[in-house]
């Protein structure tokens, strides 16, 4: 029965190692791509205001990283999708999120797969 145990123990054992070691590239693979993701974003935003270029930052939590305009939050969504103009014309969005993000989820795919895989 000894033999049986052992071989029991010595696979969890390799489990929790093999898990920790996922985790810890989990996280280094979140961290390069938020890092990646704030420049590209940053690259992107409309060149008219630089102090909203300028403003985007990442929030770190426990679970996640939040990226986020501390600046002008309140034009994230009125510059990226567009909105109507006082005189009723309309000003046309210019997507600088959306795209970076797609690219962002892609590329974090990737790597937690290669992760895993190795």
């Amino acid at each position: 029965m000894t033999g049986i145990d052992q071989l029991n123990n010595e696979i969890i054992r390799q489990l929790q190692y093999y898990s920790r070691d996922v985790a810890e590239k989990v996280e280094v693979a979140k961290n390069e791509t938020a890092n990646k993701l704030l420049a590209n974003i940053k690259r992107d935003s409309p060149k008219r205001r630089p102090r909203y270029a300028k403003g985007w930052r990442i929030k770190r939590t426990p679970k996640k990283l939040i990226i986020h305009n501390k600046t002008d939050y309140q034009l994230t969504h009125l510059l990226e999708n567009g909105h109507a103009k006082r005189n009723g014309e309309r000003m046309n969005g210019e997507p600088h999120i959306r795209p970076n993000e797609e690219i962002a989820v892609a590329e974090f795919l990737n790597k937690v797969e290669r992760a895993i895989d190795q």
